[in-house]
């Protein structure tokens, strides 16, 4: 066991961390490589955040592995990204059965190519009866998109009378949401030492803690992300009461 683990008090793991994987293509140009040099070796911290999550008894992590924006990019690094994802996908099914990894999605992923539409729903189901943590990638993800289409399919629910107005409330809106069948964020992990959310959950993280790193994503391993489970630890969530009223519950 590292000592950094040793530090970790496993009865306030925070449930669900999200991961903003940023820095692949500045790792890439530090080494004189394309941009999709850094993709391709990203893949290890993948694996180390969500085995260093399960091994603390998180049970669901979230990565922003492509947002509604990353289709603006060269159409050479976006084919390149889809290619990987299919691929990666395909190579990981027996790890994901081995660690009882559930592999879920959010995002509008019909925008995908159907390649990656269908290896990704195959591996879905195929991981679906898995338990111990749930892998949630966000793909083709943009969070006030999603606030969008919540809106607009409750708003038809109102008038088709399927929704009282009057009952509309958090949970309306939760069950409207990619996310409808994950809790709410309680962990924001953002690599390579950008400081925002990128349009990234923003519902979902309403009472996040929030952790920013200097790290590059693809050096990303289990003790970076044991250093931000530390920090969390070190932190007062309040959720708007007092210091005095977490310290006696009320």
């Amino acid at each position: 066991m590292s000592e950094k683990l040793q530090r970790i008090n496993l009865n306030r793991i925070p449930n669900h961390i999200a991961i903003i994987m940023d820095g692949n293509g500045r790792w890439a140009k530090k080494k004189g490589m394309q941009r999709v040099f850094g993709h391709r070796n990203a893949l290890t911290a993948v694996r180390e955040s969500v085995a260093a999550a399960s091994e603390i008894g998180s049970k669901f992590i979230t990565l922003y592995a492509f947002s509604t924006e990353n289709w603006n990019r060269p159409k050479l690094e976006v084919d390149a990204l889809m290619s990987l994802l299919i691929t990666s996908l395909k190579k990981e099914i027996p790890d994901f059965h081995k660690n009882d990894i559930k592999v879920n999605s959010i995002g509008a992923v019909d925008q995908l190519p159907k390649k990656a539409q269908k290896v990704l729903n195959e591996v879905i189901e195929e991981t679906s009866n898995n338990s111990k943590i749930t892998l949630t990638f966000a793909l083709s993800y943009g969070s006030r998109e999603e606030i969008v289409n919540a809106i607009k399919n409750i708003s038809k629910k109102v008038v088709n009378n399927e929704i009282d107005i009057k009952k509309i409330d958090e949970k309306i809106i939760n069950s409207h949401l990619y996310t409808f069948n994950l809790p709410d964020v309680d962990l924001m992990i953002r690599t390579s030492g950008e400081q925002r959310i990128s349009n990234f959950l923003l519902w979902q993280m309403a009472y996040a803690e929030l952790y920013f790193t200097e790290t590059l994503w693809p050096d990303f391993r289990k003790e970076h992300l044991f250093d931000a489970i530390i920090d969390y630890q070190n932190r007062e969530r309040r959720f708007g009461k007092t210091s005095e009223q977490i310290d006696t519950n009320v």
